[in-house]
Formats: structure tokens, sequence, C-alpha cells
């Protein structure tokens, strides 16, 4: 199954009736990209312009609406809560109201419209993806037509907040990449946040998401408390490595420590088949093989499309596990948060 290729907004029907309405996307993004746990983040785009990604619409509520309203609608609505108040995105309308109340500002009422693309607990920056829209979408929709607006990194915040309200603790490695398209690096100040790495627009990322559900929390609770010397010191050799052979545009380089000791070792139990697509994706030369976030899906780095479209044929047959699964050829999504 694949998502739909979206080329009109949900607010580009409305636009002869002069309703107030925005429409945010926001995509993907692969979190740890392996070498870099909880501090680094990818934003990925299909290649063929399907939109992998939620998107979150904000209108003004009808005449004489008294009440917020939020509507779940797509492929993923029905593995959402169907009460709203269990729904992120009401908990995000929520944080917003308060900042606006918090800066002296009129509220207004809305309804929001979000449209669940990406699958729960996927390892794609699911639950990101819908902060994200969300949040963008309504400070979009205030800048529109209430001429006030946050900042970026204000929204930036807010998107930490709720990533940290679901997961249980605060990292942006989705979150960042999501709102700020591209390769980010999480940076251990709070007024900076993330910093905006060059990565390599050349290359194919293959993404597979099998069709299975892992939780965040589960994949989070088989890591050790602790690690040994020798993975501390790995860890940080190869993120050091990494980074630097970004801003030498060193590919050989950065993709040869392109591995997890943090994590990995510990999920792989977690996810049927990807020992061994691991092992068949490397044998056949790809440039490096990890498990996006906490999984299950996995992606695949390559040089050339060619290659790409022939690994993502063998993952379509070998990987996925149910008809809810997906192949995506991706690059990088330089664009992040953008209004449709």
């Amino acid at each position: 199954m694949t998502t739909d290729t979206v080329t009109t907004s949900e607010c580009s029907s409305r636009e002869s009736t002069q309703e107030q309405c925005v429409s945010v996307f926001a995509p993907a993004s692969i979190g740890n990209v392996s070498v870099g746990f909880d501090v680094l983040g990818l934003a990925v785009k299909p290649i063929d312009g399907t939109l992998l990604g939620d998107v979150v619409t904000v209108e003004k509520a009808v005449k004489f609406a008294d009440e917020d309203s939020l509507v779940v609608i797509g492929a993923f609505a029905d593995k959402l809560p169907s009460n709203k108040e269990d729904n992120i995105v009401w908990s995000c309308l929520q944080l917003f109201n308060e900042a606006l109340v918090q800066a002296k500002q009129q509220i207004s009422k809305v309804k929001l419209t979000l449209d669940k693309k990406m699958p729960v607990g996927s390892g794609l920056g699911s639950s990101a993806c819908s902060v994200v829209a969300a949040l963008v979408g309504l400070n979009a929709f205030y800048a529109k037509y209430n001429h006030f607006s946050f900042d970026e990194k204000t929204v930036l915040k807010m998107t930490g907040q709720m990533e940290a309200q679901i997961s249980g603790s605060l990292h942006y490695d989705n979150v960042a990449p999501c709102y700020l398209g591209g390769l980010q690096l999480m940076v251990p100040d709070s007024e900076i946040i993330s910093r905006a790495l060059p990565g390599f627009s050349d290359c194919y990322y293959v993404m597979a998401y099998p069709g299975i559900e892992v939780s965040t929390k589960a994949a989070r609770d088989v890591l050790p408390t602790s690690y040994s010397r020798a993975d501390v010191i790995s860890y940080g050799q190869n993120l050091a490595t990494f980074v630097d052979a970004c801003y030498r545009q060193d590919k050989a380089q950065a993709f040869s420590v392109l591995t997890d000791v943090v994590a990995e070792p510990y999920r792989t139990n977690l996810l049927p088949r990807y020992q061994q697509a691991h092992d068949y994706l490397t044998a056949q030369g790809c440039l490096a093989v990890g498990i996006s976030g906490s999984g299950p899906t996995l992606f695949c780095v390559c040089d050339n499309e060619q290659q790409a479209q022939v690994f993502a044929t063998w993952l379509q047959d070998n990987y996925l596990q149910t008809e809810l699964g997906f192949v995506h050829v991706c690059l990088v999504d330089d664009a992040g948060a953008v209004e449709i």
C-alpha cells in the first residue's frame, strides 16, 4: 500500500468561497540516522511525488460556532484515538492557544483536519509529522488572517514539548528535520536546539515500512541503562567522523561510519527479517543500512537511482509483512514543513 500523491491542498477547493483556510504538509524523517542516537535526524521525500507525511488543515470555525473541532481522515485515521482529547493534534491546539494568551493575542475558534497519511509506530516520525503540521499550520493561519505569528524557534520549542509528551523524554531528532528540513544535528543549547548539516543530495534513501507497529516506548525499554567504555568511544568517534565527513562532502567516509552501537544491537530482535535484510543489502553493496528511528522501518542508502530501485523491489518482496507495508525511494527533503 502507498500513500496518495496530492497535487492540491485541502484549502485549494475553498479558494472560490474566500474561506479562511491553511493546509500544511510535514514530511517523514529518519531519527538517529544510525550514528546519532537522539541527536541526528533527516527529512526525506519520495522521488515519485508521494506525500509521505501528514497534512493538517486549519480553517476558521463556521459562523457562530462557539468551540474548536477536530476531524481525522486518511489511510491511518483508524489507528488514532477516537476521543479528540487524546489526539496529539488537539493537544497542539491547546498548547498554541495557551501561548497566544501569554502573548496577549486574541484566540480564534478553528476547525482542524488531520489527514493521517503516516503509519503509527513506524519509525518514520509519525507523531512528529502530526505535531509539526498542526503547529506550523496554526502559526501560518494566524500569520495570514490574524497578522500575528510566533518565530521559528518558539514553534520548534513547542514541537519538542509535544514530542516529549508522547515519548516521555525531550528529543528533537524527528521534529527538527520534519519542521526545518534537511539533515539536522541537535545541540546542547536550548536557544539554538538544532544545526543544519550539509547532507548528500545525490544519495537515495530506500525506506521500507514492513506494516507492523513498534512503539517508541517498547523500543526504548530494551536499551541498557549503561554502556561500556568501548561503546562510548565508538559512538563518539563515529558521530564526530560522520559530521566531519558531511562538511568535507566525503560520502565514502560518512557512510562507512554509519553504525549504530547504541540501539540497533538491542532492537534487532524486535524487528522480524531486519537482520536478514541488513546482511543482504550490505553484501549487495549499498552504502549503509539502518533502523529508521525506533523501527520497524528500515532505510538503506544508495548513490544511484537504479540501484535504489533494485533494492526497493527486493525489500517489497522480502521485508514487508502485512498489506499496510510500503517501500519508497526517497531523496533528502530540504524544505521541511510547507504550506500546500
